[in-house]
């Protein structure tokens, strides 16, 4: 093969996730030429509300699959953060390169106290539950757009100024926008802040019968990565995970030992059932933890959130 198409989302991050694995395919493979597709998805579409009454995952990864199974590209890139843990009959992970930063970071206001922030924005219910949890003084809103869009947000003037919004620091470095004139910025620790699983991880899918893709994407696959996303994805599966439930999972890799880390939450961030463990094999690790995490409190915590206690 010799020309490829990538599926990709049109955001300025999507687009230098593929440019990247575009980059890296040319670069193993002599004479390999790649091009970009770019897809609008559900996820782009609906920017007026949360994405936790939305409907879940698959907002931002559905039309690309359907465009893989259709075979109109060869394969899609995603953050992994974005997709469901059970992907679509006939497609797979063909490769998960080595992970990005895994921090949130906290944008806010250059010279402003950050123990005195008012109204912090976000759009995902973990960092609702943890912003409340460690600023209990401040509003947390819901905030949508692309990240330089929602950055803007904390230098506007009027009634949708926000005094900080909390972002993926993997996206911040990947778009150079650590810099930038205007922001402070406070990377937070994640011992004490947790990640979203596969925080930081790209994804770049295909069909699962592709050999000759499955091949080309070869050089690409991290495995340390992998092994540690594929523990976070088994927990998330396993307490039923998605942008309506706050959840956050972590795991690092040492050799062959694998130290996860994990919660289920509320919201309000009243509730915040938090795990850790060890392991080797990564799926059992997700799922041990997923039944302590749930036995010690987050079964009721869900059952609250979802309506059923």
């Amino acid at each position: 093969m010799r020309e490829l198409v990538i599926g990709t989302r049109g955001s300025a991050l999507a687009l230098w996730q593929a440019n990247e694995v575009k980059r890296r395919l040319e670069e193993a493979h002599e004479g390999l030429s790649a091009s970009l597709r770019v897809f609008k998805t559900r996820g782009d579409h609906i920017l007026d509300r949360p994405l936790s009454e939305v409907g879940g995952k698959g907002l931002f990864t559905k039309e690309l699959e359907e465009a893989l199974l259709a075979e109109e590209i060869h394969v899609a890139v995603h953050s992994l953060k974005d997709m469901p843990t059970r992907l679509p009959e006939g497609l797979t992970l063909g490769a998960v390169p080595a992970r990005g930063d895994v921090r949130d970071v906290l944008i806010y206001r250059a010279g402003e106290d950050v123990e005195a922030l008012r109204v912090i924005g976000t759009s995902s219910l973990r960092r609702e539950c943890l912003a409340r949890r460690r600023w209990p003084r401040a509003e947390v809103v819901s905030i949508r757009g692309n990240v330089q869009t929602r950055m803007g947000r904390v230098l506007e003037e009027g009634p949708r100024r926000v005094d900080a919004v909390l972002l993926a620091m993997a996206g911040i470095l990947r778009l150079k926008l650590n810099e930038e004139e205007g922001f402070a910025y406070l990377p937070l620790n994640p011992e004490r802040w947790t990640p979203a699983a596969s925080q930081g991880a790209l994804a770049v899918e295909c069909r699962e019968g592709d050999a000759a893709v499955r091949a080309l994407l070869a050089p690409l696959h991290h495995e340390p990565t992998a092994r540690c996303v594929r523990a976070e994805r088994a927990f998330l599966a396993a307490v039923e995970g998605d942008c309506r439930v706050p959840v956050g999972a972590a795991a690092t890799a040492d050799g062959a030992a694998l130290r996860l880390k994990a919660f289920v939450g509320s919201p309000d961030g009243v509730t915040l059932v938090e795990r850790v463990a060890m392991g080797e094999e990564p799926e059992a690790l997700g799922r041990a933890l997923a039944a302590e995490v749930l036995a010690a409190g987050g079964a009721a915590a869900l059952a609250a959130l979802r309506g059923g206690g």
